[in-house]
């Protein structure tokens, strides 16, 4: 599966969904933010302190990203997702960047008004736009704030790994170029590994097709992963480019973003779940998921997501709707059907990807599935 999907709603917040009060058995953690970065006139760094309590819950991988519930002036709460831009291992606390954006209520109010010491309930790390062979060297693309997930692994790769990496990264200007020192400080210590591209809209305009292949000829297309995060147009042409120049399809993963329409604070209707176990029709089930393996039975009509999370396991997940990949997993054996399916292509179902959150059993077979 080549595509990582984000549900970052802050792209358009012409439709809010307002959230309920987080209820005391919801999959939220209570952080309090120990700073608040200025990275650019327009860009925010909000570095949270992670109680003890909760230091498994947000252990993350670089590349994943965070969900908030922002309560906004007025009272009504939004949930938005944000980029880790810290790196495990080489941060003491989990860091993500917001961008504002025009007209977005939550970014706004997280640039503008968000302090140190307020706290905000936060959905434990997610996301599969993460590095799993790192035999391969990078070839990373960013545009904009799309630098956030692309910075997390650029450091991990660079002081945790030996490959070669690239990046073309692409802004309006100068100034709006997030985390530039880091970027330059970067390029001295690494000066054989690393190769920054700054693509700037003032000096050259927007990214050409050609100028992309350029970048992409640079790169060892068959022993490379390409990461590429940044506005659609963007993410489309380097993907395009990517493509037409030969790099195989399960070298490029693509952080896309989707909004948001239901409310991932939501807890689990518990009752519902207990009510459908006890009518008696389950099928065994075999998870594996962070290194343990659960067996249990899954009862009809309930989705992979719910059932697990009614018992305890923290199985990943961020919109619940089947329009992000949060909560993919893959079904080894048994038959599984989907709900709804916004993401997932061909391919992906070829393969035995299937998401969580809108799974149920299919069928009379044992079901085998692994998040690893």
């Amino acid at each position: 599966m080549n595509i990582a999907i984000a549900v970052e709603t802050d792209i358009d917040e012409t439709e809010e969904v307002v959230l309920a009060e987080v209820a005391a058995s919801g999959p939220g953690h209570r952080l309090t933010v120990r700073e608040v970065i200025v990275e650019t006139e327009d860009a925010r760094s909000i570095v949270f302190d992670i109680p003890e309590a909760s230091t498994e819950a947000f252990a993350y991988r670089p590349g994943q990203f965070l969900t908030l519930r922002v309560v906004l002036p007025g009272g009504s709460a939004v949930a938005r997702c944000y980029s880790l831009s810290s790196t495990p291992g080489l941060d003491a606390a989990p860091k993500i960047t917001v961008k504002r954006i025009a007209g977005g209520a939550a970014s706004g109010w997280l640039c503008e008004s968000l302090e140190a010491g307020a706290q905000l309930d936060v959905l434990p790390p997610t996301g599969i736009f993460t590095v799993r062979d790192t035999s391969r060297d990078l070839l990373l693309f960013a545009g904009g704030s799309g630098i956030t997930p692309v910075l997390s692994i650029l450091r991990d790769a660079l002081h945790n790994g030996t490959k070669r990496v690239i990046l073309a990264y692409a802004n309006r200007d100068e100034r709006s170029v997030i985390f530039a020192e880091e970027l330059k400080h970067l390029a001295r210590e690494f000066p054989d590994r690393l190769l920054t591209i700054h693509l700037l809209e003032s000096v050259q305009g927007l990214p050409s097709a050609t100028l992309l292949a350029g970048i992409a000829r640079m790169a060892d297309l068959e022993g490379s992963t390409a990461f590429v995060c940044g506005p659609g147009p963007f993410m489309d042409a380097v993907e395009r480019v990517l493509r037409e120049a030969g790099m195989p399809r399960d070298h490029i993963v693509i952080e896309r973003f989707v909004s948001l329409s239901a409310d991932p604070f939501a807890a689990v209707d518990v009752e519902a779940v207990q009510a459908a176990e006890a009518a008696g029709d389950a099928i065994p089930l075999t998870v594996e998921l962070d290194g343990e393996q659960h067996e249990l039975a899954w009862p009809s009509g309930v989705t992979l997501l719910d059932f697990l999370r009614s018992k305890q396991i923290e199985a990943p997940f961020s919109c619940r709707e089947g329009a992000c990949s949060a909560c993919s997993c893959r079904v080894l054996s048994g038959s599984v059907s989907m709900i709804n399916n916004q993401i997932l292509e061909k391919e992906d179902l070829d393969e035995g990807w299937i998401l969580g959150c809108q799974s149920v059993v299919n069928g009379d077979e044992p079901v085998s599935v692994t998040y690893d």
